[in-house]
């Protein structure tokens, strides 16, 4: 029999009216903004007002991310239909795919199988266009700073110091740098400039971590967007840009509310890249998901070593939330390829390199539990090709540091495949006393907190500051930011700054080439290694796969 692709199931799926799925919330489809049958965004106030029913909040986080694929969407939301399945109440609160990675690695990102967010295709595809929105907040930005400097520089600002850039939701390397304002004088002054990803604005993530519109307009006001001729900092505030960015923005803070292919409510709201942002979804949705739910389940991107740990020291210190449980995602297929194993040779049994790569994951169930005080629960997603042998040393080895152990199979069989999850998530979320716990003090200094990730986290030696970021955190000490959380951002395939170092490598340091400042979200982003804040499309991305026909439907979203 022929397996169905993703978007296949999810157009075979009986969808319900958005109005259905609201009710679950206690919600009155007049509560609601209505974006079609079959999404819609909430006024928070409204879902606020609703008794509040302080959900236990589960993060779902992974193994460092392979080729081989972990699954760790799909679970969140496979992990919420199997709680309902069991008789918990489970909102599911995401974050929205990006255009780049759809069109480029991806080819989507609203879970798999029978474990997806429905309508799937408009998730995927500008869905209520939050994203445009965030997108044309910052660069109406850019172009009040550079009209301002046109129209006389009352504030002095230095245009080779302006460090506020313009953004594009699409991997496009060619606009990483480019010269802006050239032509005649009228067109504007030249200077350096360049594009980042949306989802790396600080836009995006001043927008996740507002508690309201008030939040938003004051934190995108706190912006830092340049520096004026003798050395001072000049601020969004400054250029009286943050009304008109929170008005762009009304509408697109609002969460989106959707559903799962089984009827679970989901609120897929704002996006942020983990690897050089804080990669969790709003604070609004995750709240909301917490008060109308017995359990709320969120994912942080990429592996615990990134996503989890700025979702704990980040989102959560900022915020005041506080998660009850990790799930930490793996397959067999990906540990083999941590322990050396080429993709073409992931199918077969070699219990090996099975063992060197579980190293991975353990290194971040020590991290969740002994660094974060959480207790954890390993969801290892079932292939057809894992045999028992490999299974069985996974579980045993899970076990023998204190993580439960489930296999799920909740892209083949939807939320029955992961009862066992959920009955296990359960068990750990209701576990006493809760030791929730940061990774660092924010009071320490800049390089302590660094290193103290670094040490703690990566399992690092130590670190080596660049010139250019020790001067980086003399200037941040001088403007008073020293005691602000730290935004690690490196790749997300090691624990490492170098990206072939799989496994969980030792002997390592780490190399801090910079360090800048996202005032108005509240965080320091230190740059490692060689990371960019503008991705560019793979030699064969996965636009070409994409296709819609004379009839409206797509195929090749996966």
């Amino acid at each position: 029999m022929t397996q169905l692709s993703d978007v296949q199931i999810a157009q075979a799926a009986q969808i319900k009216h958005i109005d259905e799925i609201a009710a679950k919330l206690g919600l009155r489809p007049e509560q609601l903004e209505h974006y079609g049958k079959y999404k819609a965004k909430i006024n928070p106030a409204d879902a606020f007002r609703l008794p509040e029913k302080q959900g236990r909040l589960i993060l779902v986080t992974a193994i460092s991310p392979t080729p081989a694929g972990e699954g760790k969407t799909t679970v969140t939301i496979g992990l919420a239909d199997a709680l309902n399945r069991i008789g918990k109440n489970a909102v599911i609160a995401l974050r929205e795919p990006s255009l780049g990675p759809v069109f480029g690695i991806k080819g989507g990102a609203a879970g798999g199988g029978y474990a997806q967010v429905l309508p799937m295709e408009d998730i995927n595809l500008h869905f209520t266009g939050d994203f445009h929105a965030i997108g044309a907040a910052n660069n109406l930005l850019a172009a009040l700073i550079d009209n301002h400097i046109h129209h006389g520089n009352a504030l002095n600002i230095d245009p080779k110091r302006v460090v506020w850039r313009r953004a594009v939701d699409m991997n496009d390397r060619q606009l990483r740098n480019i010269v802006g304002g050239l032509g005649k004088p009228s067109d504007g002054v030249m200077r350096d400039d360049g594009f980042d990803i949306t989802v790396a604005s600080e836009v995006m993530a001043v927008f996740c971590l507002a508690k309201d519109l008030g939040d938003l307009k004051t934190r995108l006001g706190n912006i830092l967007v340049a520096y004026a001729k003798d050395g001072s900092p000049v601020y969004a505030k400054d250029l009286k840009a943050q009304g008109a960015m929170a008005a762009l923005l009304k509408d697109a803070i609002k969460p989106n509310l959707v559903q799962t292919i089984e009827g679970t409510p989901a609120f897929v709201h704002g996006g942020p890249f983990a690897n050089i942002a804080h990669g969790c979804n709003s604070v609004i949705a995750t709240r909301l998901a917490k008060h109308l739910a017995d359990y709320a389940v969120t994912e942080a991107g990429f592996g615990a070593d990134l996503g989890a740990e700025k979702f704990c020291d980040i989102k959560c210190r900022l915020a005041g939330l506080q998660p009850d449980a990790a799930v930490i995602v793996a397959t067999v297929r990906a540990l083999k390829y941590n322990g050396g194993v080429a993709k073409e040779d992931l199918g077969s049994e070699n219990l090996a390199a099975l063992e060197k790569g579980l190293a991975n994951l353990l290194r971040h169930i020590d991290n969740m539990q002994n660094v974060f005080g959480l207790p954890v629960v390993v969801a290892l997603n079932r292939f057809s090709a894992d045999t028992q042998a490999e299974l069985d040393l996974v579980a045993k080895a899970c076990q023998a540091r204190g993580a439960a152990v489930s296999f799920t199979e909740v892209w083949g069989k939807g939320g029955v495949g992961g009862e066992d999850l959920a009955r296990k998530v359960v068990a750990a979320a209701e576990q006493l006393p809760k030791r929730f716990a940061f990774a660092y003090d924010a009071a320490q200094s800049i390089p302590e907190k660094i290193r103290t990730i670094a040490r703690r986290i990566y399992g690092a030696d130590d670190v080596d500051f660049s010139a250019e970021a020790l001067a980086d955190i003399a200037k941040l000490e001088q403007l008073g930011w020293d005691k602000l959380p730290v935004c690690m951002a490196k790749t997300q395939y090691s624990f490492s700054d170098n990206a072939k170092l799989l496994g969980a490598p030792k002997g390592f340091r780490i190399t801090v080439r910079g360090l800048t400042v996202s005032a108005g979200a509240g965080f320091v982003v230190v740059l490692c290694g060689n990371m960019m804040k503008m991705p560019g499309l793979p030699k064969v991305p996965a636009a070409e796969r994409i296709d819609v026909d004379e009839h409206g439907v797509i195929s090749g979203l996966f």
